[in-house]
């Protein structure tokens, strides 16, 4: 996969202004709306029992193959950033590519693009498979620019993008979140005012519950998921609802996950 947009490469160099101002650009041209070529109901993982989506179109399920789903994840060693991509279609894993880039900057809320995204366009580089959609370990639009890691890089690529987080970045849930949510609850996440460059109120993303416990005493938090780009927030939410499979991360991430926790010792063998 080759960028679109090569003038939004994350460039650690710049100042923290300038990256913002980039975040700015980027968050301009992307699109938050349902912009793709597959058929939302195909998405599942098990062919023998097709998932539907649980909101949206309701008719009779899709006979169209799954897309192909890349899950993107990174890990680190030392100060080297491992991106580790996945790419499955339906429960059938097509491809697994990793690359490690040194990171140039520590990590600073809102700006993970630039600390992380050169590895992430390396691994992607290296795929042979052509994705339908990434599901990035990151946010999406929930971010202080609606311009995080997940709308960075599909922006700049043009391909359908989610970002799912395990912590929520800024914006305001529209029911409280402190309390034990069932699996397939979504609560809106609005804009406030910590989201600059949205009106207050938009809807920016979900908080998903993907997982739960049985007992009374404790409770998984939700993930946080938004759009990347060519992707609504509604569907974003309904997707990775569909790509789950009994853990708290979606199917694309988790494998991703484990793929980048697999690579790390190799990593680090080619360091010393």
């Amino acid at each position: 996969m080759e960028p679109v947009r090569p003038e939004f490469t994350p460039d650690p160099a710049l100042s923290r202004e300038d990256m913002e101002a980039l975040q700015r650009e980027i968050a301009a041209a992307a699109t938050f709306d349902d912009d793709f070529d597959f058929d939302p109901a195909s998405v599942r993982l098990d062919d023998s029992e097709q998932q539907r989506l649980p909101t949206g179109e309701q008719g009779a399920d899709s006979d169209g193959d799954p897309p192909l789903v890349a899950g993107v994840d990174q890990a680190f060693v030392d100060d080297v950033a491992v991106s580790a991509v996945v790419v499955s279609r339906g429960s059938e894993v097509i491809e697994r590519v990793h690359a490690a880039v040194e990171t140039e900057i520590p990590y600073i809320p809102g700006l993970l693009s630039f600390r992380e995204g050169g590895a992430i366009l390396a691994a992607l580089a290296a795929l042979d498979a052509d994705p339908d959609l990434l599901v990035v370990d990151g946010s999406g639009r929930i971010h202080f620019r609606e311009a995080g890691l997940a709308t960075h890089v599909g922006v700049m690529l043009d391909v359908p993008a989610i970002g799912v987080a395990k912590n929520l970045l800024c914006g305001d849930p529209r029911e409280p979140l402190d309390r034990k949510l069932s699996v397939g609850t979504t609560v809106g996440i609005e804009s406030d005012d910590s989201v600059e460059t949205a009106e207050q109120g938009t809807l920016i993303g979900h908080a998903v519950q993907t997982r739960q416990y049985d007992s009374p005493n404790r409770h998984i938090n939700p993930l946080y998921v938004s759009p990347g780009h060519r992707v609504s927030a509604v569907t974003a939410a309904d997707l990775v609802l569909a790509l789950c499979d009994g853990y708290k991360l979606p199917e694309p991430t988790r494998l991703a996950d484990s793929y980048a926790d697999a690579v790390k010792a190799e990593v680090r063998d080619g360091l010393s």
